[in-house]
């Protein structure tokens, strides 16, 4: 049956050190259908990475002609490298019956659910925020990596300000305040959007088919 029901993009974004990559990484683990979209990048691969796996690796010309065509759901520049996502590869996901997830900050998800919607898939997108408890909490947890210097950690959370402002475009926020709490909250939002009735219909279609018979 799952094969039958079509996917949606899964939109993931939290400011730093709410912990949504440790969340993203449980839910691909705990569910085989959750698939990591790869971005297209113009930069060059580091040692051990590989096409296709880490990042599509494209030239600039090729990614910049992407980008006139529109293929990308969402695209940016960051520190002279261009970064995209593929609508394509995205396409094909959920016409898999796959659960394509997408780790983008506030301003991606609002370029894929802003190019989904006029390309016709408004239905096919998910969006969900991660926050702290608390603003004291995110801080802690960045000054517990003991990775970054307290000038880092301080643009950081100005950052993260930013981020947390924008919580209100979502569809679901989840308040990370205790991790085992927070990975059944994604599991059961991802279940109930699977078997929403417009992801259900073809599997329905075809079910009745058989009773009309």
């Amino acid at each position: 049956m799952s094969q039958s029901r079509r996917g949606f993009a899964l939109i993931l974004s939290a400011p730093s050190g709410a912990g949504k990559s440790t969340l993203a990484r449980h839910l691909m683990a705990a569910d085989d259908q959750v698939m990591l979209s790869v971005s297209t990048t113009t930069r060059g691969p580091r040692p051990g990475e590989a096409n296709g796996v880490d990042y599509w690796f494209e030239a600039v010309e090729s990614f910049q002609q992407a980008v006139e065509q529109g293929r990308f759901l969402e695209w940016a520049e960051v520190f002279g490298n261009y970064y995209g996502t593929s609508a394509d590869k995205v396409l094909e996901g959920l016409q898999e019956g796959k659960i394509v997830l997408l780790d983008i900050d506030w301003q991606g998800a609002q370029q894929v659910r802003r190019n989904m919607d006029q390309s016709g898939a408004a239905g096919d997108h998910v969006s969900v925020f991660i926050a702290p408890p608390s603003k004291t909490v995110l801080h802690d947890r960045l000054a517990g990596r003991k990775t970054d210097s307290e000038e880092v950690i301080a643009k950081r959370m100005a950052a993260a300000a930013a981020e947390m402002s924008h919580w209100g475009e979502y569809d679901y926020v989840i308040i990370n305040d205790d991790l085992e709490a927070a990975k059944a909250e994604l599991i059961a939002i991802v279940q109930a959007e699977r078997l929403k009735k417009s992801r259900m219909a073809p599997v329905m279609d075809a079910m009745m088919s058989d009773f009309d018979q």
